[in-house]
């Protein structure tokens, strides 16, 4: 069964906007940019507990960027020990309510839909004009079959949304994967200038299945990210060598299965997370579309009953 061709579709035909003179020397600056030197400097920064240093970092964040603090398990922003735990802080309880419907498919993330749709044969849309393969996504893996002809949601998250992820579905861990990279920003401008941006980048792949259907999360990192967690590996990124690697499953004597809506990584700094479904999975929500501002738990999608 074939997914209906979706709003996002209609931009495949498409050629890419000229880029303005600005995004030209934004983009060109990443290429020169020792762009892992900084995202470890970053990571270290962001773990300094010495209060002075990590006060002005938190004070610095919040009025730049006005995060939602009330929102916050902790609401007072210089009450974190560092400025790593702040920006990965926790929510309130309820502060977000988890789509309960058994066949929806909730928001893994606070953000931003960047492309949402279906995957033409192995195409993707990266932004209007541009595509890349899924194959180049997952790094070269038999799991790219799985996905090929099917759906995919790509949500941004700017610096200022909440930076915990959380499973769509309920899922078993099956395979996951770190796939090394460059580390562009994986904003709007550089999506529209760098050709293949979420296959060129560094990434952690994570397939689970529920029963006969599978699910990819891939989280993409980017420039500045310091690090990329899930909550049974802790950090994945920075690593060295930078050489792609299967990350082990835990715990080794069982399979790890979590419930949706159930923490699954963390981003510190803003990035991207890539949905993957196979073909005839499930329909997206109508009035999404790029642009759409999304909140973790709120459904993205319905699953089609085989």
């Amino acid at each position: 069964m074939r997914l209906p061709v979706s709003a996002p579709e209609a931009a495949q035909v498409e050629r890419p906007d000229p880029p303005t003179l600005g995004a030209r020397l934004f983009v060109g600056m990443q290429y020169v940019l020792p762009q892992h030197l900084l995202s470890r400097g970053v990571n270290r920064l962001a773990r300094v507990r010495f209060r002075p240093v990590k006060n002005a970092l938190i004070g610095a964040f919040v009025r730049g960027f006005r995060p939602q603090m009330h929102e916050a398990a902790e609401p007072d922003p210089l009450a974190y020990a560092s400025f790593n735990e702040f920006f990965t802080r926790a929510l309130k309880p309820d502060a977000r309510a988890i789509a309960t419907d058994a066949d929806a498919v909730a928001s893994p993330v606070d953000g931003t839909v960047s492309q949402i749709g279906e995957i033409t044969g192995d195409r993707l849309i990266q932004a209007k004009g541009r595509h890349y393969s899924l194959d180049a996504l997952l790094g070269g893996t038999p799991w790219s079959a799985r996905f090929t002809g099917g759906a995919f949601a790509t949500l941004y998250l700017a610096p200022y949304n909440y930076h915990r992820i959380h499973m769509p579905l309920a899922g078993t861990l099956r395979a996951a994967w770190y796939v090394p990279g460059r580390l562009f920003s994986v904003n709007a401008t550089t999506a529209a200038s760098v050709t293949g941006l979420f296959a060129r980048n560094e990434r952690v792949v994570c397939v689970f299945e529920e029963g006969s259907l599978a699910f990819a999360m891939v989280l993409v990192g980017a420039l500045f990210v310091g690090s990329i967690s899930t909550v049974w590996h802790g950090d994945v990124t920075p690593r060295s060598p930078r050489a792609r690697i299967d990350l082990p499953l835990e715990p080794a004597h069982a399979p790890l299965t979590l419930p949706r809506g159930a923490e699954m990584g963390r981003f510190n700094m803003g990035s991207t997370v890539i949905l993957l479904f196979p073909r005839g999975a499930l329909r997206w929500r109508a009035d999404l579309a790029p642009g759409s501002v999304i909140r973790m738990g709120e459904p993205l999608a319905r699953l089609v009953q085989p």
